[in-house]
């Protein structure tokens, strides 16, 4: 497997992160499709406002075909360490509960972006809350990295800035 830059050749990436709640996160997939397009367009304009002006993601009439594009991108550049979508699931991964996208750095002097969301349903509640604490632990205890730049739109992570 060739590796960026950006981290170690030789290092893999997690395969499934358990939750406090029983939820886990995993690598997306592209046959991940219909949970994942009933999540993203279930969220959509909040989704837009977070990552419109940055990804131009998700359009408003974003169609099944483009989005199985999209996440068969992200399984490649998983694969190849570019860049990572972990997707949050129930346990029976029946639903497609947010994502959490881990790439190379933007911001100087730190060692990758890392952005966080969930379903529209459960921010504010305690899903979220165990995203929110998981995330920054998970990176520090699990990934080679050693400043990374955290966002989280609907709750700031520590005094770290925002993508934009």
């Amino acid at each position: 497997m060739t590796t960026t830059a950006w981290l170690p050749a030789g290092w893999n990436h997690p395969l499934r992160v358990p939750l406090t709640t029983g939820h886990h996160l995993r690598p997306i997939r592209a046959t991940d499709v219909d949970l994942d397009m009933q999540a993203v367009m279930g969220s959509q304009e909040r989704l837009w406002s977070l990552y419109g002006e940055a990804w131009g993601w998700p359009p408003a009439t974003m169609s099944a075909e483009q989005d199985r594009a999209d996440l068969a991108r992200h399984e490649a550049e998983m694969e190849t360490h570019e860049s990572f979508n972990y997707a949050l699931f129930d346990n029976g991964e029946t639903e497609l509960l947010g994502c959490v996208y881990i790439d190379p750095p933007i911001h100087e002097g730190t060692d990758a972006e890392i952005s966080w969301w969930v379903v529209d349903w459960l921010t504010g509640g305690p899903i979220e809350a165990a995203l929110d604490d998981l995330v920054p632990r998970w990176i520090a205890a699990d990934w080679p990295l050693t400043n990374p730049h955290y966002t989280h739109h609907s709750t700031p992570y520590s005094n770290q800035g925002d993508l934009k």
